[in-house]
């Protein structure tokens, strides 16, 4: 299946200058189980495996599902809580030549029904039941709509009775598996083109509506976990923790994608707990973990110091944001380097900050951009703008997807014929740097003067009172605009519109640039799961309150 967006040109040029090899994921489980076969890769609450014993259940699985008749090509939804046969299903996909779809647990029939139809899935690997959900029951129900659904593997030892025909458990056949000879000539007369291939599948998520399917070759995500490997300073000797589900980006371009790179084992929880978290961290002695913002909040809840952390060297945290006095505060508890970086399931890996940056750079930046990427600054009228002034983030590198599954027509709202494309972010180059002032559509124009709201709300977190800010616009008759400050209070704290002006005046800020009204909340609309604040829905709030007070 070839990737529908990258030409012959491109892929030539990616080739050429080296940022693509022709190199696949299992390539490097290969490597490690040969030069550090006895280390341990994996380890879950059930399972600890080394990069040997792992790389031989990959194979079993992988020949597994050979035997049984699945095409090269077909498409297969892994939705897995971390674990360590979530990890072994992902890569063995790839082993057997199948296109892998991993998804977050908590997703329900409403969403999956779209993507086992637009797949066109032939198989599912899952839980039989987790956190009192019944995912056999609903897989159930998908197969009788859906006949390309075949076959169910769980990753539970046994199978329920009363579970559809051809329902397997996925450890159960890997066991009998190595007790066979296996045909590795078959798997790799499967091998899937890193280049030209469609290697795996992710899924967005948007503020309205079903998930987007984006389509990944192998070789773009190889180059991307490279360029992590590198600014993260990731070896053989570290150990990665995913908290985060591995299904989405914070953990899981952590701990699937870089670790195996670098050689580098992982540790997963499979249900989050502050304490069994941190617990998990000491433990196993961790030394860079995944999360999510909500993590870091609950577990600085706890008094970290009964936890010996001091093996933590950086802490991955995306998927929502993250304040500066969060970062502060984890950084001192846990006494490891927060990390930053700017992408996207829709464009692709932009940039990102090294372990070794500075505070501040670490915080009001998003690094460097990652190599091979190429940037171009241009104004809403799309023309380049002037060196040294903020402009509309449009880039074009080899850290791309290929596009929105099997279909050109969306995927063309997104990239140029030459690979452009753009995050929307209004963005200006500093000290190398990558500085995000906000986005495109939440800029503010306040009679023609253009406030940039991300600028505004980076100074307003650093007031001690403030736990969090959002800086919104909305209509004013004689200006066009104004901002509003949407401001949550540190615990005990009021905050007030004198204190929020005096404060940015002593930051020398231009004076059109400060708020002119304050919104005190418990907590801001977010988009979806994603944990991003939904900036639509406060500027439908302060549009209301305006007219109401007109």
């Amino acid at each position: 299946m070839k990737p529908i967006r990258y030409t012959k040109e491109m892929v030539d040029e990616f080739l050429r200058d080296g940022y693509w090899t022709n190199e696949t994921f299992y390539d490097f489980w290969d490597r490690n189980a040969r030069e550090y076969g006895n280390r341990e890769a994996l380890v879950d609450s059930k399972y600890r495996l080394t990069w040997a014993e792992a790389k031989k259940l990959v194979d079993a699985i992988a020949f597994t599902w050979v035997e049984m008749g699945i095409p090269k090509f077909a498409r297969v939804i892994i939705q897995s809580p971390n674990s360590v046969y979530g990890f072994l299903s992902r890569i063995a996909c790839e082993r057997a030549g199948l296109i892998s779809l991993t998804v977050y647990p908590y997703l329900r029939e409403k969403e999956l029904e779209y993507m086992v139809e637009r797949t066109e899935a032939a198989a599912v690997i899952i839980c039989n039941k987790y956190r009192n959900f019944d995912y056999l029951a609903m897989y159930r129900g998908l197969q009788q709509r859906f006949p390309h659904l075949k076959t169910i593997f769980l990753f539970e030892d046994d199978v329920p009775l009363g579970a559809p025909a051809d329902t397997y458990s996925l450890p159960a056949l890997a066991r009998e598996m190595l007790e066979k000879p296996i045909n590795l000539k078959a798997l790799e007369e499967r091998r899937l083109d890193p280049v030209w291939n469609v290697g795996l599948l992710t899924s967005t998520t948007g503020t309205t509506g079903l998930p987007k399917l984006v389509e990944w070759p192998i070789a773009s995500r190889v180059c991307t976990s490279k360029g992590r490997v590198d600014i993260w300073k990731l070896n053989k000797d570290d150990i990665t923790m995913a908290i985060a589900p591995h299904a989405g980006g914070a953990a899981g371009t952590l701990t699937y994608f870089a670790a195996p790179v670098a050689g580098a084992k992982t540790v997963m929880l499979e249900e989050f707990e502050p304490e069994a978290a941190l617990e998990l961290i000491a433990r196993e002695k961790a030394t860079a973990i995944g999360v999510v913002p909500t993590h870091l909040v609950r577990m600085l809840e706890l008094d970290t110091s009964k936890y010996d952390l001091s093996t933590l060297r950086f802490i991955r945290s995306a998927g929502g944001y993250l304040s500066p006095q969060v970062a502060e505060e984890a950084e001192l508890a846990f006494g490891a380097s927060i990390t930053s970086d700017l992408g996207t399931q829709d464009v692709g890996s932009v940039s990102g900050c090294s372990v070794d940056d500075s505070k501040e750079l670490r915080r009001r930046t998003v690094g460097r951009m990652l190599p091979g990427n190429k940037v171009i600054l241009r104004d809403e009228a799309g023309h380049p703008v002037p060196d040294g002034e903020p402009g509309i983030l449009w880039f074009r590198g080899p850290h791309a997807p290929a596009g929105y599954y099997r279909d050109e027509d969306l995927t063309a709202t997104v990239f140029n014929p030459e690979g452009w494309t753009t995050t929307g972010d209004i963005v200006k180059f500093d000290e190398g740097c990558l500085w995000i002032l906000g986005r495109a559509k939440d800029m503010i124009i306040r009679g023609g003067q253009n406030i940039y709201p991300a600028e505004v709300e980076g100074l307003l977190n650093e007031h001690p009172k403030v736990a969090s800010v959002a800086i919104v616009g909305y209509p004013d008759k004689a200006l066009g605009e104004k901002a509003c400050a949407y401001v949550i209070p540190k615990a005990g704290e009021n905050f007030t519109f004198d204190e929020m002006k005096e404060f940015l005046k002593s930051k020398k800020l231009a004076m059109f640039k400060l708020p002119e009204r304050l919104e005190i909340v418990s907590s801001f609309p977010t988009v979806g799961d994603s944990g991003k604040v939904n900036k639509n829905d406060l500027k439908k709030d302060i549009a209301s309150k305006v007219a109401s007070d007109q």
